[in-house]
């Protein structure tokens, strides 16, 4: 069975400004090279079998960089979005998506195994798989319980900058081909509400837990964080020549 996947690198990058206004995120060099460049040897490495990139903004240089991907010894073709479409309404018009398939944003750094999450995906019956990790966030103020007795609002429970754990998503998906059901042509849509139409149509969506190394590179504090680990993570995550 062919491995496909899509990355999706059509974003403004606005929260990385002023380094996106004259480079896509995806090209943003994470130590020597761009985070996309790593991304698409990783995919080599995993023996996929041909990349789609979704461009939208400053378009032209991703294309001019990465070209039909012979360079990488990779096929790679390419949906240009002309108006912004969500971070995930590029499938709805993206040909040949007859098998699962891998989808992932093209901004992070990761060393999870695409190959086997996809064949998790493929043993399943679901239509979605949706890598997830837990996060731990502190929250920076005290946060405060209160209950409502009679005429008084009294306070009981009182916890100073708490940490929060939750699940997130990875930005990493798998799909069954039949999700292109779900999104017409042209529409505009994000994620969260692909997946809470899918679950609102019976459809079975899965998590596959990882405690891999992830980091998206969106945030200006998250892309240092990336370049003062680049080194330590190179063997890691940059698959060699």
């Amino acid at each position: 069975m062919a491995r496909r996947a899509v990355i999706l690198a059509g974003g403004l990058g606005t929260r990385l400004r002023p380094y996106t206004v004259v480079l896509p995120k995806p090209l943003m060099p994470v130590g020597d090279r761009p985070v996309l460049d790593i991304v698409v040897r990783q995919l080599r490495t995993r023996q996929f079998d041909q990349v789609t990139i979704a461009t939208g903004y400053l378009a032209e240089l991703i294309e001019a960089f990465f070209r039909d991907g012979d360079a990488y010894g990779i096929p790679i073709d390419y949906y240009r979005e002309h108006e912004p479409l969500g971070t995930v309404g590029a499938l709805g018009l993206i040909d040949g998506l007859d098998e699962d398939f891998l989808v992932m944003n093209g901004d992070i750094l990761t060393d999870l195994d695409y190959a086997q999450l996809l064949a998790d995906h493929q043993k399943s019956d679901a239509i979605a798989t949706i890598a997830t990790r837990t996060t731990k966030v502190q929250i920076s103020l005290g946060v405060l319980d209160f209950a409502d007795e009679d005429d008084a609002t009294l306070l009981t429970n009182y916890f100073e900058k708490p940490n929060i754990e939750y699940e997130s998503s990875m930005g990493v998906y798998c799909f069954d081909p039949r999700v292109k059901e779900f999104i017409a042509p042209g529409e505009r849509l994000d994620f969260p509400d692909l997946m809470l139409r899918l679950v609102h149509e019976g459809e079975k969506v899965r998590a596959w837990r990882s405690n891999d190394f992830w980091l998206d590179i969106g945030r200006p504090e998250d892309y240092e964080q990336a370049q003062d680990d680049i080194e330590a993570l190179q063997d890691r995550l940059i698959p060699p020549e």
